[in-house]
């Protein structure tokens, strides 16, 4: 066998050294550039039909401090809903006309083996415990070089003032390893000599100018107050500094919304209530031009957002604190923003210092489709704290920008997680959560889900479900009248679990024969949960929508093209 394969190898040779060619092939179709979406940040009518109050953003009175919000177009919905972007999910009811089966809310699960990081150099200790863990920074998977990286926040103990940002990158996001750079020589750290807070590292995936594609808005204390620094880089390892903002308070971050085309700074704001009463707000700001945006960003009243919803989530022994919102993250996930609420219980430093515990803090989930309005379904912490004084997140969680990353069918989801180890000191690690794939809520049960008459393009239509009885779709036009061809009676029952199935019809395997036309979808359910829907361009079901994070197999711009 070793002769034959020697022999056809010098066969080859002798091809190539003899000027001998094979015969060309056929000329491969050229792959055309994707047509990324272009949103315009002025636009009052948004791509699902959505139409922006005139005063935008809307002002909101301080006095509503602890009043939450409800979106506003869910009590006035488009008479015609656009689902051309991205996989629909049953997060709220704008795509809901009529329904007999209830929504059910579904939290993540911890990874078993959490923390997946934690501070073991020198320089993630600090003199008070030891840090490893986003305080917001970022974890995202780069497309462009199939790497899952993360940002952090070490404890800097030896490195100038305060913590220090490092980097590290995985092939699976469980296993990590931390490169040695140069900009501290044999060291992760990627910026240091800033006394730093929370951070933003975003990796702007439709950005042109490569030196641009990694963009970092870090926290910290300058001369005379709390500011956003705003760095780029073409790397995410070594970077430039471009500007500063104007006075914010700590713990503020920024998102983008590529719905709209806007930056947005989200901004902590504390309102004092009483002598005795401070409350964790948010204020809000956007901007289309980012370095013009960070600029003039401040903590503005006149700019207020909101505060706590009154359901929110209470400390189970320090039942007199008010809660509050710590943070604000988001990300666009297929075909809306979802939001990652930091939910803080309490108490306050003075009393856990006292008291030897760490303040409460979880995160909660929020769904908006214009990125300032907020339904906030389920109170039921999405990543909870573990009451055992030994687990690595006994007492309080942060998120991280770029969550959740989309592995399969599964979510990534990572935080930071504290606890206090024998000595009464903190250590903040990094741990990792999961849910199904557009698992955030289904419908479930037996009985029907009709929509609102949706407006569509592209010819395959594709469900999120988990079928445990059995499932039919039915297409009605705009009256409610059954389309023939595609009843109920004639569709190809769906008995299966899957975050991709296809639907079809005895005579009918995609919509071609509808084009162009507006309708209505009927789901039957028998022993169901439906998590959500969506009409795809190709037969793969890819849904043109925002892949958050990103993910392996996955589109280089963010969008699930």
């Amino acid at each position: 066998m070793t002769r034959v394969l020697s022999l056809l190898a010098l066969v080859a040779l002798f091809a190539c050294s003899s000027g001998l060619k094979p015969e060309p092939g056929p000329t491969p179709d050229p792959v055309p550039a994707p047509v990324l979406p272009v949103p315009d940040p002025t636009a009052k009518l948004l791509y699902n039909g959505i139409e922006l109050p005139a005063i935008w953003p809307p002002k909101v009175p301080v006095s509503a401090v602890l009043e939450g919000m409800s979106p506003f177009y869910l009590a006035s919905k488009p008479d015609v809903i656009d689902i051309s972007l991205g996989r629909q999910l049953f997060v709220d009811d704008f795509l809901i006309a009529h329904s007999t089966v209830k929504r059910v809310w579904h939290q993540a699960e911890y990874y078993p083996a959490n923390p997946v990081f934690f501070p073991e150099e020198e320089w993630e200790m600090t003199a008070e415990g030891a840090v490893a863990a986003p305080f917001s920074d970022g974890v995202w998977y780069d497309e462009s070089d199939s790497k899952f990286k993360m940002w952090y926040m070490a404890g800097g103990r030896g490195y100038e003032t305060g913590f220090v940002t490092c980097y590290a990158e995985s092939a699976d996001g469980i296993t990590w390893t931390r490169p040695s750079l140069n900009y501290v020589k044999g060291t992760n750290i990627v910026l240091k000599g800033l006394n730093r807070d929370s951070n933003t590292i975003w990796i702007d995936k439709t950005e042109s100018n490569p030196n641009l594609r990694f963009k970092m808005f870090v926290v910290a204390e300058g001369k005379s107050h709390w500011g956003y620094h705003y760095y780029t880089s073409s790397d995410g390892k070594y970077w430039r500094s471009v500007n500063e903002s104007g006075k914010i308070a700590d713990r503020s971050t920024v998102f983008y919304n590529p719905f709209r085309g806007v930056w947005v700074w989200s901004l902590r704001h504390n309102i004092r209530l009483s002598s005795s009463v401070l409350v964790r707000g948010r204020d809000y700001m956007e901007d289309a031009d980012v370095v013009a945006g960070n600029k003039k960003a401040f903590a503005n009243l006149e700019s207020f957002w909101f505060g706590p919803w009154p359901d929110e989530p209470k400390h189970p022994v320090y039942k007199d604190v008010q809660p509050a919102i710590y943070n604000l993250d988001a990300i666009g996930y297929e075909s809306l923003m979802l939001g990652v609420f930091s939910s803080w219980a309490g108490p306050e430093n003075g009393v856990c210092a006292s008291d030897r515990v760490i303040k409460r803090n979880q995160l909660l989930l929020g769904y908006s489709r214009d990125g300032w309005s907020w339904l906030r379904g389920d109170f039921t912490p999405f990543c909870a704290v573990d009451d055992n004084t030994d687990a690595w997140n006994n007492g309080n969680i942060q998120s991280a920008v770029g969550s959740p990353l989309i592995v399969g069918d599964k979510l990534y989801f990572y935080m930071s997680g504290r606890r206090l180890n024998e000595a009464k000191k903190e250590v903040i690690s990094t741990g990792l959560a999961t849910l199904r794939r557009d698992g955030f809520a289904s419908m479930s049960g037996s009985g029907e889900v009709v929509t609102e008459i949706l407006k569509y393009s592209g010819n395959y239509l594709f469900i999120n479900a988990a079928v445990r009885g059995s499932m039919t779709v039915e297409l009605l036009d705009e009256n409610g009248d059954v389309i023939p061809g595609f009843s109920a009676g004639e569709c190809n029952v769906v008995k299966t679990d899957g975050c991709k199935i296809m639907v079809s019809w005895k005579e009918h395997s995609d919509l071609r024969p509808l084009n162009g036309r507006n309708l209505k979808i009927k789901f039957q359910l028998e022993d169901a949960d439906l998590y959500s829907f969506w009409i795809s361009q190709t037969e793969d079901g890819k849904s043109s929508g925002y892949t958050a994070g990103g993910g392996p197999s996955l589109g280089k711009y963010g969008i699930d093209l």
